[in-house]
Formats: C-alpha cells, sequence, structure tokens
C-alpha cells in the first residue's frame, strides 16, 4: 500500500525543482526586459520633474523644493536582491503548488480512469489551462512601471476572479464531457461537448468582467509583449516539469498508485 505522505513527499520535491528552473527562465528571459521597462519609467519620471508646469509648483515652495529633488525615494528593495529574492519566490511557490498538485492527484486518481503517468499529466495540463491560460488571455500580466497604483485592489481581485472561472470552466468542460458518454457518443464527440462547455463557461466570464487597460500608448508595444510571453514562458516552463516530473516519480519510484491511497 502506498501512502499518501509518499506521494505528497514527491509533490514537494518535484514542484520545488520545477519552480526552481522555472525561475531560472524567468531570470534568463524576462528580467531584461523588466530593466527596460524600469528605465523607462525613470526616463519619464525625470523629464516630468524638469516639465515647466511643473517647475511653477516647486518654486513657489522653497520648504518643499530642496527635499523633492534631494532626497528622492529609494526602493525597499534593490534590483539585486529583487533578483535574488526571484528564485526564492518560484521555488517556494513551486513547492507549494507541488503539494496541492499531490493532494488534488490523491483525491482525483479513481476518476480519472487511466494510467498514473497520464493522471499526472491530464492534471497537470487541466490546471495549467484553468490557472495560467483562462487568466492571461483576459488579463496579461504587465511590467511593474505599468498600470495604476490606485486600481490595484481592482485589478487583484478581478484576475482572482478568472483564476476562479477558469477552474471551474474545466470542470464545466469535464462534466459536460463525461455527461455526454452516458448516450453513448463517440471520443469526438464527447471532446467536441467538452470543449463547448468550456468555451461557453470562459465566454460569458469574458464578456461579464470589466476591461482593464492601463498601458500608456507611448510604451513600446514589443517591450510589453516580449515581457507577456516571458511572464507566460515561465508559467508553462513550471506547469510543464511539474506534470512531467511527478509522472516521473510516479512511474519510477511509486509504481502504480494502489487505490486505497485515496482513502489513507
Amino acid at each position: 500500500m502506498r501512502t499518501f505522505g509518499s506521494l505528497l513527499v514527491r509533490g514537494l520535491i518535484v514542484g520545488l525543482f520545477a519552480g526552481l528552473l522555472a525561475g531560472t527562465f524567468a531570470y534568463v528571459v524576462g528580467e531584461p526586459d523588466i530593466d527596460s521597462a524600469i528605465a523607462i519609467e525613470e526616463a519619464n519620471a525625470a523629464a516630468h520633474s524638469h516639465d515647466p508646469s511643473t517647475a511653477e509648483h516647486t518654486h513657489d515652495d522653497s520648504s518643499t523644493a530642496g527635499h523633492s529633488h534631494g532626497a528622492e525615494e529609494k526602493p525597499l528593495v534593490s534590483r539585486d536582491g529583487q533578483r535574488a529574492g526571484l528564485f526564492l519566490a518560484t521555488s517556494l511557490y513551486g513547492a507549494a503548488l507541488g503539494g496541492i498538485f499531490a493532494v488534488g492527484f490523491t483525491l482525483l486518481r479513481r476518476r480519472l480512469r487511466t494510467s498514473d503517468s497520464y493522471a499526472a499529466l491530464g492534471l497537470a495540463a487541466a490546471g495549467y489551462v484553468g490557472i495560467v491560460l483562462v487568466p492571461f488571455l483576459k488579463y496579461p500580466p504587465t511590467p511593474p512601471a505599468v498600470g495604476d497604483p490606485d486600481t490595484i485592489t481592482k485589478r487583484t481581485i478581478t484576475y482572482l476572479l478568472t483564476l476562479v472561472i477558469g477552474l471551474l470552466a474545466v470542470w464545466a468542460g469535464v462534466a459536460a464531457s463525461r455527461w455526454s458518454a452516458r448516450f453513448g457518443s463517440v471520443p469526438w464527440i464527447r471532446l467536441a461537448v467538452g470543449g463547448a462547455a468550456f468555451l461557453a463557461t470562459v465566454v460569458a466570464a469574458y464578456l461579464i468582467l470589466p476591461a482593464i487597460n492601463e498601458v500608456p500608448e507611448t510604451f513600446p508595444a514589443t517591450l510589453l509583449w516580449k515581457f507577456r510571453l516571458a511572464s507566460l514562458g515561465t508559467q508553462t516552463t513550471l506547469w510543464l516539469l511539474l506534470g512531467l516530473g511527478y509522472a516521473a516519480a510516479i512511474d519510477r519510484r511509486t509504481g502504480k498508485v494502489d487505490s486505497e491511497v485515496v482513502a489513507a
């Protein structure tokens, strides 16, 4: 009998390494774009401080003029610290995601009706679609220098709602596919019914949720999409390695998972 603890430990280890490698991808591909975005932000701030329209307010108050030019606020964490923290954050996130993945695998294993490796890969694919792709297509990420700080709460809430809706859409697609199987439908019809239910849920949510676009027109479009693709690539690397790694860990180290694991 295989224990739940052994499956959980494997999920944590696989997730840790997947997060570390995803952080490496983000560092190599995404960090240069972030540096470029920060440079644009600093250049715009410098141009704004030398704008004649704002200079009048500076000269009107001599007590604050010296403070505004002489003591600019420094970031709480330096760029070097942020780069080092990137690996820590992605590793911890990967480990946590691996633990959740192992729990989900254990609970859903008997319902998937396939081999352990295919079950792990299918679960990873479903998680990637619901947690990554659905929110990305509605609210693609933007560099740190882009966005209104006053709307960060609204953007966070809408993103989390999209994430939940993505998972619900995946569930709706699977449920619709299994429902169609009761009528003896052939596999491609089951796939079409499940895909239609998934798309209907996603499209309805996209129409209801508000549109948010705070990217300035002057921001380089090429840099924006390079950052977004790097962000998507980081998530893709994480979920791909998580699915493949967990499937390999199950096959090579635990063999077939006993059905009694769920009860354990």
